[in-house]
């Protein structure tokens, strides 16, 4: 058989950069310290900046590496665990563990895409609800939940009129709601300056996204665009359909 184009094709180098920069992070650094800057680290390994700033880019990505405002490029601790079940994760919130923690509610549009499958008006005030959750400590999702007033007509205006209280309300009244159904997809994603800004990340960082459509009275009830930190969060979808989050580490610990 002849040879394909693909098997031609030469390893980058910012690659086996990355191979390499990551041996080091194994042998010389430990968790949290702080790399020296771009240039010193170019001068090192004997590479372009451009190359460099490639490989660091995916160290970060899978989740090696982390930069962090006003702090620079650190090396990473492993990924937490966090469990995301469809039983546990819809409405839970408050209270102290791995729960949803409300942090303010607005009235405003929603994007083009979420008003689309709300079937929604595209000027249509929706109750916007974020929300963050934390896991080991830190936060690992930010979360914007999008509920038509019509998912919500008990909800009181003066028992609740603003902020984390409105929150609560809002998805106390989702607990009223029958679901008939969710579906989920999964991506990667850019994170979005006020996501950056509750997972501590810069703003373009890697995250994944996870996008819930809720069904009820043959609608669409709500939506939900949770955000995490592509550095700390690995998806894996059980038998059940659920999706859970955890570290290869542990993984291996377990075997």
């Amino acid at each position: 058989m002849g040879t394909t184009q693909l098997e031609t094709v030469q390893e980058p180098k910012y690659w086996h950069l990355k191979t390499v920069l990551g041996e080091a992070l194994d042998s010389d650094f430990s968790v949290g310290e702080i790399l020296p800057n771009e240039r010193e680290l170019a001068a090192r390994f004997g590479v372009a900046r451009a190359t460099l700033r490639q490989a660091l880019e995916q160290l970060e990505l899978e989740g090696r590496l982390q930069r962090r405002r006003g702090v620079g490029t650190t090396v990473a601790p492993p990924r937490v665990g966090v469990a995301v079940s469809t039983a546990r994760h819809d409405w839970s919130e408050g209270g102290t563990g791995e729960a949803w923690q409300p942090v303010d509610c607005e009235s405003a549009p929603a994007p083009a895409a979420v008003a689309a499958t709300l079937n929604v008006g595209a000027e249509e005030p929706l109750h916007v609800v974020r929300r963050i959750r934390t896991g080991h400590g830190q936060v690992v999702a930010a979360e914007l939940l999008y509920v038509p007033a019509a998912s919500v007509p008990e909800l009181s205006a003066i028992d609740a009129p603003s902020g984390a209280a409105r929150a609560r309300s809002v998805v106390r009244e989702l607990h009223r709601l029958t679901l008939e159904g969710q579906d989920r997809s999964v991506e990667l994603g850019s994170a979005r300056a006020d996501d950056a800004k509750e997972l501590d990340r810069l703003p373009g960082a890697p995250v994944l996204v996870v996008t819930t459509r809720y069904l009820a009275a043959g609608g669409t009830a709500a939506v939900s665009v949770a955000t995490y930190r592509a550095d700390t969060c690995r998806l894996t979808f059980g038998d059940a359909g659920d999706l859970e989050i955890s570290h290869p580490a542990q993984e291996r610990q377990a075997s």
